[in-house]
């Protein structure tokens, strides 16, 4: 059985544009420290790509770390967020939870630029960003720490942070939650 943070394959290509448009927004701060590495730039075309169809979600589950991978090798926390936000919009072909670690980790990114604004701003552009397919598939995801089948599960993305972007946008896509 699968896990409730799947989704079905349409609905993961249904979000894995809107997971890559969250981390193309924080990319430069990861391009600035390291503007010769693209395995992030990459993760997010192969979202989009997977999104369109292009792309198989076999092929994807083999090369989902690819992306997020990269964050080894700057020193940053906004350049390490911008490479893991890009790692979990190229997860979404695997499971559509990793759509909600991508907007977290773009509006850590944000808020670690601007301390105090930038994640509550980027969590209103991303809310703002979604459409009604994008609202109506990550509302079928269970709250963050529900189910431990996933990455909204009691780990890395429950935690700090992370957790909280990914409440704040839960509580708007699910307010009786």
């Amino acid at each position: 059985m699968l896990s409730p943070q799947s989704l079905s394959e349409n609905d993961r290509r249904i979000v894995a544009a809107w997971a890559a448009d969250c981390a193309e927004r924080v990319l430069p701060l990861f391009e600035a420290e390291a503007p010769g590495d693209g395995r992030p730039r990459d993760g997010i075309s192969r979202a989009r790509s997977f999104a369109r169809g292009e792309l198989d979600t076999a092929g994807e589950i083999r090369r989902r770390f690819v992306a997020g991978r990269a964050s080894q090798g700057v020193d940053s926390p906004a350049a390490k967020a911008a490479a893991w936000s890009a790692g979990q919009a190229a997860g979404v072909a695997h499971m559509g939870a990793h759509a909600l670690g991508a907007a977290a980790y773009a509006a850590k990114a944000a808020e670690i630029v601007d301390p105090g604004r930038g994640g509550a701003a980027e969590i209103a552009w991303q809310l703002a960003n979604m459409s009604q397919t994008v609202r109506a598939a990550l509302s079928q995801l269970p709250t963050l720490g529900e189910d431990s089948s996933g990455p909204l599960g009691t780990g890395l993305l429950a935690s700090g942070l992370l957790g909280e972007n990914i409440r704040s946008i839960q509580a708007v896509l699910n307010p009786k939650a």
